[in-house]
């Protein structure tokens, strides 16, 4: 009987011990690279249900970890996140919501995907269809509205209905107010009002439902957009699956086919790769906000730092940088309408660099014109510096005296350096950025900044297949912490505020 009973327990130790094989441990899922990765829970406005369930249902497919999507109004949706603080990325149907979001700390990456215009909604077979605002208001005719407070699409009718002195009078016919958008459809569709206000691309959804347009609504959209939290624990997977979801070949096709005016997406890549076209003295000041930006986006930067003024070497040579970040602005005529608007970032200015103690006793550009006064500076051929030099002499009136004493024009600042600790210079011309490397080892005059200044500006190409991570790249040179490292590098900084 005992013998019995032990194979009995053996074999369901052993069935026991199979199914647990069968079945895995109740853990994370494979990602991408291998590594365990959660499921990623996003919260996603109900009005967006549709494409986002086929776009993570064809992710998940392409081998991507599954997605948890939480629906609800966007207002509603931004409640719950302030206050659990978990979760991975948050999809609103107007970007108010993620200015908010932002305002508290909660996202960091946003991914922009769409924009919707507010339309009355009304059934097909509906008789006296309303054409305007005013026919809202006609007696007997019941309608809903979203709730402001919770849904994106009550906040912009809301404002657009108050601009247009409507909203009050249309309080007397609404029969209630809803949560989301879904549920406006919904009410109309089933009968129980005869019209709402709704998105566009919510009534294309609903093949028994008509849209009119009118022109106070018209006047208003709201912009769908997807933004990494920064409560993810898993912030490489959140940023994969978002730049998934916001890619013309990937998540924007299926947002398309359902109706949406998109936004220019890049094109999906599993590690995208991007080459960037750089000013030679912006190296120190950007190199860590470059291998960190790298690190969490997981792409590629090929980085050709260019020796002088004029076309970015990578044109001359006939490639075509994604991006440049150039050490002059006036580098920017020469590119014509390849390039987005140039955002200038920083100022460069010229120093007088001296050997330590400064013993030739010099205190402006004028001293650099004394006789038998042994200067350095870089040539013009060579880099911006050297044409920010020129053009700065020859503001000061200086250009043929000082020249004068120049006795050794350098393609680079650090021979410069090397001249002047040998005690062949007496004095050098340097960018302000570069001084600041050396500042223990020299004395450093300031020239002031009423002469030229170097204007370092980033552009984006209008051909790249990545337009939108570029931007990110350019919202990360921006933040406070990049502004700190040209600032200490000796950049003066000229964009109106670092964000944050």
């Amino acid at each position: 009987m005992s013998t019995a009973r032990n194979l009995i327990i053996s074999s369901l130790l052993a069935v026991a011990v199979l199914i647990g094989l069968l079945i895995g441990p109740p853990s994370r899922k494979a990602g991408p690279s291998g590594a365990a990765v959660r499921p990623l829970l996003v919260y996603c406005a109900a009005g967006l249900k549709e494409p986002m369930e086929a776009v993570a249902h064809a992710y998940r497919l392409s081998g991507g970890v599954p997605i948890q999507l939480q629906f609800g109004g966007s207002g509603s949706l931004l409640g719950n996140l302030r206050v659990a603080r978990r979760g991975d990325l948050f999809l609103a149907a107007d970007d108010s919501f993620l200015d908010q979001a932002r305002s508290q700390g909660l996202i960091a990456e946003t991914f922009p995907l769409a924009r919707l215009v507010p339309v009355i909604v009304v059934r097909r077979d509906l008789a006296d269809k309303p054409r305007t605002l005013a026919d809202l208001e006609r007696p007997g005719f019941r309608i809903a509205l979203a709730n402001p407070e919770t849904a994106a699409i009550g906040k912009v009718g809301r404002d657009l209905l108050v601009r247009a002195g409507r909203w009050a009078t249309l309080q007397a016919h609404v029969r209630v107010l809803k949560p989301t958008v879904n549920d406006l459809a919904n009410d109309v569709r089933l009968g129980s009002v005869e019209a709402s206000i709704v998105w566009d691309a919510t009534v294309a959804q609903y093949p028994e439902l008509q849209a009119i347009h009118v022109p106070e609504l018209d006047a208003g959209s709201g912009a769908v957009a997807l933004a990494v939290l920064t409560s993810s624990d898993e912030p490489a997977a959140a940023l994969r699956f978002a730049r998934y979801v916001s890619a013309r070949d990937g998540g924007l096709s299926e947002f398309a086919r359902r109706g949406f005016t998109v936004e220019r997406g890049d094109l999906w890549r599993e590690r995208p790769e991007v080459l960037i076209s750089l000013g030679e003295g912006l190296r120190g000041a950007l190199e860590e906000t470059l291998r960190n930006f790298e690190e969490r986006e997981k792409v590629t930067i090929t980085r050709i730092y260019q020796g002088r003024g004029g076309l970015p070497s990578p044109i001359r040579a006939g490639q075509r940088p994604d991006a440049v970040f150039v050490g002059d602005v006036s580098s920017m005529d020469d590119l014509g309408d390849d390039f987005s608007t140039a955002v200038s970032l920083t100022e460069s200015r010229p120093v007088i660099l001296v050997p330590k103690g400064n013993p030739g006793n010099l205190r402006s550009l004028g001293d650099l014109a004394r006789p038998g006064l042994a200067v350095g500076l870089v040539a013009a051929q060579f880099s911006e510096l050297g044409v920010l030099t020129a053009r700065l002499l020859r503001s000061q009136n200086l250009g043929e005296r000082v020249m004068g004493n120049v006795t050794f024009a350098a393609p680079t600042v650090e021979l410069l350096r090397e001249r002047l600790r040998a005690g062949a210079l007496g004095a050098a011309i340097v960018g302000a950025n570069d001084a600041g490397e050396v500042r223990d080892g020299y004395d450093v005059i300031e020239v002031p900044a009423t002469g030229p200044l170097a204007i370092q500006a980033y552009a984006i190409s209008r051909d790249t297949s990545h337009p939108r991570l570029l931007e990110r790249l350019l919202v990360a040179v921006r933040s406070a912490e990049s502004r700190r490292r040209f600032e200490q590098a000796g950049f003066y900084w000229r964009h109106p505020a670092a964000m944050p």
